[in-house]
């Protein structure tokens, strides 16, 4: 064999050895998905479940019938997003991958939701799991069976005042640590705000005493093995400095935690009425 046609066995053998395989839903996670228990017909979840090569987001599609989810533990979000946090309100959901919280707030009452993601994640899937998905599968399997209203956009979340409207509610899950402009995406959110709005952000937090207007940087890779976008890590009164020079001057940090040794902050950014 050839120098050529050994460097290539080597980069496919390296090639296999960097895809993970996909993780097993966990009981906690079917434990969150039942708070939007879908009860669909089993012939037609079986359906929706077997449609999407790779699931972000873990739904109860009907009794005993889960989509494989690879998200894990974000219950903690459930506790902000009650029906009185979205009833009669207009929602924005920023990098809604498979739509749970679009859902979930449709379900919850919500007036009016509209979904957005640039669908970077097909690039991320396929490089951490050899899969190849269609942006927004997911999304339309579950729209589709549940007959939702709630309207789907591919749009970056810096973009989304070319949506044109604004919202009393914008939920910004794992986003803002993946962004090299964090500024600019929390001014983007901001001017989409109604008077009175806010936002419900949750993102990667910092080791440092909550109270130092800290921003950790972190390498490539240094946070997630093969995960090259995790930029950085917020500190409450960092995350508090960041609100007000987008001119939210109300930020609540409303839990912090840390899921499989990783810091997470969950805090709620309002808008003046």
């Amino acid at each position: 064999m050839n120098e050529i046609g050994v460097e290539a066995l080597a980069g496919v053998a390296n090639a296999v050895e960097s895809i993970e395989p996909i993780p097993e839903t966990s009981g906690a996670e079917r434990v969150i998905a039942d708070v939007l228990a879908i009860g669909a017909r089993v012939e037609d979840a079986e359906r929706v479940r077997d449609s999407v090569p790779l699931w972000f987001h873990t739904f109860a599609l009907a009794p005993g019938i889960y989509t494989p989810g690879i998200a894990r533990a974000h219950g903690y979000r459930l506790g902000v997003l009650g029906a009185d946090r979205f009833a009669g309100r207009s929602v924005l959901d920023v990098g809604a991958f498979d739509g749970f919280y679009s859902f979930l707030a449709e379900a919850r009452g919500a007036r009016r939701v509209v979904a957005v993601d640039n669908e970077q994640y097909v690039d991320w899937v396929r490089a951490r799991f050899g899969v190849t998905l269609t942006g927004g599968v997911g999304f339309r399997a579950v729209a589709g069976l549940i007959g939702s209203r709630v309207e789907y956009r591919r749009i970056d979340a810096l973009e989304v005042r070319e949506l044109g409207e604004r919202f009393e509610v914008v939920l910004c899950f794992g986003i803002l640590h993946r962004v090299r402009n964090p500024i600019g995406l929390l001014r983007a959110l901001a001017d989409v705000l109604a008077p009175g709005g806010e936002i419900v952000l949750e993102t990667y937090g910092s080791h440092p005493a909550a109270n130092a207007p800290a921003i950790e940087v972190h390498e490539p890779g240094e946070v997630y093995a093969r995960d090259e976008f995790v930029y950085w890590g917020f500190s409450p009164e960092g995350l508090r400095r960041l609100g007000r020079i987008v001119g939210l001057e109300e930020v609540e940090v409303v839990d912090e935690l840390e899921i499989d040794g990783h810091p997470r902050i969950l805090a709620l950014l309002r808008a003046a009425d």
